[in-house]
């Protein structure tokens, strides 16, 4: 037998302006939610490098120096990354993706919007 996902309405539009994110309650878990750009994300609410409130930090952007940058500083990815307050680890809002360690990685919950509605699941 096939398990199918439960949809959880989390909140509507209105109340997750572009840039926004907030903690969600859905069943027993914390879940953050995530508007970067007028596209939806949603995390769990848990760093798993010593279970952190990860979706309570500050949103911002991270500092790359890559060959595309001539390997200088530059500041990229405003509004897509989520750092964990407890000791600043940094996520990929989009993918889950850790800046630091490239193979840790946080589930992402499923996202839509439905006649005004934010869903996860």
């Amino acid at each position: 037998m096939e398990k199918v996902a439960r949809e959880y309405v989390v909140g509507t539009v209105e109340e997750f302006p572009v840039g926004s994110h907030k903690v969600v309650k859905v069943d027993n878990r914390e879940i953050g939610v995530f508007n970067v750009n007028g596209e939806f994300y949603a995390l769990p609410n848990l760093c798993p490098h010593q279970v952190g409130p990860l979706c309570q930090g500050k949103v911002s952007g991270t500092l790359v120096a890559n060959k595309d940058t001539d390997w200088k500083r530059t500041w990229d990815r405003e509004g897509e990354i989520v750092y964990c307050p407890w000791h600043r680890l940094e996520f990929d809002i989009k993918t889950g993706d850790c800046l630091a360690f490239p193979d840790i990685k946080i589930r992402s919950y499923n996202v839509k919007v439905e006649e005004g509605q934010i869903k996860v699941w």
